[in-house]
This record gives structure tokens, C-alpha cells and sequence, in this order.
């Protein structure tokens, strides 16, 4: 019961030091110790063991000094500049920025094209070829307008083949006049009366068989068109190439005969170097047949183009034609009525 009689505020039974615990003890020790580092510590020792940063004026690259006397200076490689890489970067985008605008643009007029075709759909078009006066006796009999009808992509094409055509026209003309010389030269009359023929027989005809399936094949994307227009203008080409070789008494002033035509007279002369003008041109226009027909085939190679499309569409548009609809209804209702007329009798 002793323990519960005691004072608790009391002076303790037991004397206890503070000092003497270990833990308390450690402390000047380790305060002592800190001290004496700090003592030791040169901030200069490190900077002097680290190597050595220097800058060369003469092509801005960094030295690297080491401290080490014996080993060589490190040069480092000079600062990436990135003006190249961005200036690469800014081209190729520009590049690519113009591509594609030109691929809108492209589409845009394809688009307006197309437009103004749903436009005139339900309007009746009016023949504007060839381009003759309205109080004129013959009245057009075609209608062609390469901005509305034909692709972008192929306009250029397509107009450099009425070039040609035009071209090859002008020759035919050009070809009466000298047969015309000849006439007046030499009293030849052959060759003047068939380069009339020829020139109001070919200079249509040429427009009709090969022109035009050429500019409908452009126009609907058509086989059947391309191959009409392969078949006549190969003869056509043909055709240029025997007309600027000139064989005589056959209607065409070629070389053959612009040659015969020189003399000794100066007359002579003149009238041979007018024909072989002519027989140039005649050269001409067989070469630019030859590179249409290329430049074309080509196209019609790349495309999806093929015989027995070709023959589909022709099926199809001779099944369609009101002409051959009438005479087959015609056909079917006579055979019909023959076959009553001989079950009634």
C-alpha cells in the first residue's frame, strides 16, 4: 500500500544523468567530424580535375581541354544548324501545297463542266459546225464544244487532232493550187481535176469516219469509238504517207512530182519550189498522224478499254437506235400477218 502513499512530486528515488546516455554522447562527435571536413574541403580541387571548355573563333566549333597534359585537345563537331533541314522541308511542302492545288482546280473545272452539261441536258443544242453564216444555205450540221463536252484532261489532246485536221485540209487546198501550176506549166490537167475530187471527197470524209469517233470516244468513254477511229486513221496515215511521196498523174503534188516539174526556165523553177512547199506539207501532216495515232493508243492502252467492251456498245447502241427499233417492229408485224393470212387460207 506503500505505493499509493508516496509522493508523486517528489524527488525521484533514483538519481539519473542525462549526459551519460549513449545517444547524447554521439552527438559532439559527429558535430566534430562535420567540422573537420568542412575544414578539408577545397571547391577549387573539383574545378581543376574537370575538363576544360574552349570556343575556336575561326570556325565556331568547341575545344574540349582535358586536364590532362598528355592527351590531344577533343574538338568537337560544330552546332547543328537546322535552316537546311527547314528549308527542305518548307520546299517539299510548297511542292505539295501546288499539287494539290492543281488537282482542285482540276477537279473544280471538271465539276463546272459537268454542270453545265446537267444545264443544257434538257435544252435541244443547235448544231454549231461548221461554223457557217445564219442566212447561209447550208446550215451546221454537228455540234462540238471541247470546253463542255470533253475532259479537262483530254481537251488539249483532242484539239490538237482538230489541228491536224485542219491541217491536213488546208493541204488538200493547197494541193488544187498546184495542180493549178501544173496546169499552167505543163497543160497537165490530171492532176488539177483529181486534187478537186479529192479535196471535196477526203476533207469532209476525213472529219466524219475518223474525226469524229475520236471526239465521241473522248466524249462518253467509248470503245466502240476508238476502235472506229484506230481502223480509218491507220488508212489515213497510209493515205499521207502515199500522198507526200507525189506519184505522178495520181491528183497529189508530192516530192516525186514537185522534182519533175524543174527545168532549165526559170519559170521552171518557180513552179517546182511552190509544189515542193506542198509536198512538205503533205510530209507534215503524216508525221503529225503518226503522233496522234501514238499519243492516243497510248491512252487507250492505259484506260480500261477493251475489244469486247467495244462490241457490248456497239450492241447496245444498234439495239437502241429508234431506225433499227422501227424496222424490226416492221419485220415482226409482217411475218405475223403473213403467217395468219396463210393459217386462214
Amino acid at each position: 500500500m506503500s505505493s499509493f502513499t508516496d509522493n508523486p512530486f517528489g524527488e525521484p528515488l533514483v538519481d539519473l544523468d542525462p549526459f551519460e546516455d549513449t545517444s547524447v554522447q554521439e552527438i559532439p562527435r559527429q558535430v566534430t567530424n562535420i567540422q573537420s571536413a568542412l575544414e578539408d574541403f577545397n571547391p577549387f580541387e573539383e574545378e581543376q580535375s574537370k575538363p576544360r571548355l574552349q570556343i575556336n573563333s575561326t570556325n565556331n566549333a568547341a575545344v574540349v581541354q582535358p586536364s590532362s597534359q598528355n592527351l590531344p585537345p577533343i574538338v568537337a563537331p560544330p552546332p547543328f544548324s537546322n535552316r537546311s533541314a527547314a528549308s527542305t522541308s518548307v520546299q517539299i511542302t510548297t511542292e505539295e501545297l501546288q499539287r494539290r492545288q492543281d488537282e482542285l482546280d482540276r477537279k473544280a473545272a471538271e465539276l463546272d463542266r459537268r454542270e453545265q452539261q446537267l444545264k443544257r441536258t434538257n435544252v435541244p443544242q443547235i448544231n454549231n459546225w461548221p461554223p457557217l453564216p445564219d442566212n447561209f444555205c447550208i446550215k451546221p450540221c454537228f455540234y462540238q464544244d471541247f470546253n463542255l463536252e470533253i475532259p479537262s484532261e483530254f481537251q488539249r489532246l483532242v484539239k490538237h487532232l482538230y489541228y491536224t485536221w485542219m491541217m491536213y485540209t488546208l493541204t488538200m487546198m493547197a494541193n488544187i493550187f498546184g495542180g493549178l501550176l501544173i496546169l499552167l506549166h505543163s497543160g497537165d490537167f490530171t492532176n488539177f481535176g483529181l486534187s478537186i475530187f479529192y479535196a471535196f471527197l477526203f476533207t469532209p470524209a476525213s472529219y466524219v469516219c475518223w474525226f469524229r469517233p475520236a471526239y465521241k470516244a473522248f466524249k462518253n468513254d467509248s470503245s466502240f469509238n476508238f476502235m472506229v477511229f484506230f481502223f480509218v486513221y491507220f488508212f489515213q496515215t497510209m493515205m499521207s504517207v502515199f500522198q507526200s511521196i507525189g506519184i505522178p498523174r495520181t491528183g497529189y503534188c508530192g516530192f516525186i512530182v514537185a522534182i519533175s516539174q524543174f527545168d532549165s526556165s526559170a519559170e521552171g523553177i518557180i513552179v517546182g519550189l511552190l509544189l515542193l512547199i506542198i509536198a512538205f506539207c503533205f510530209a507534215t501532216t503524216c508525221a503529225a498522224n503518226v503522233m496522234m495515232i501514238t499519243k492516243i493508243h497510248t491512252i487507250y492502252r492505259s484506260s480500261n478499254a477493251s475489244m469486247a467492251k467495244a462490241q457490248l456498245e456497239f450492241a447496245t447502241e444498234f439495239m437502241h437506235n429508234q431506225n433499227v427499233q422501227q424496222a424490226t417492229a416492221s419485220a415482226m408485224s409482217s411475218a405475223v400477218n403473213a403467217q395468219l393470212n396463210s393459217n386462214r387460207y
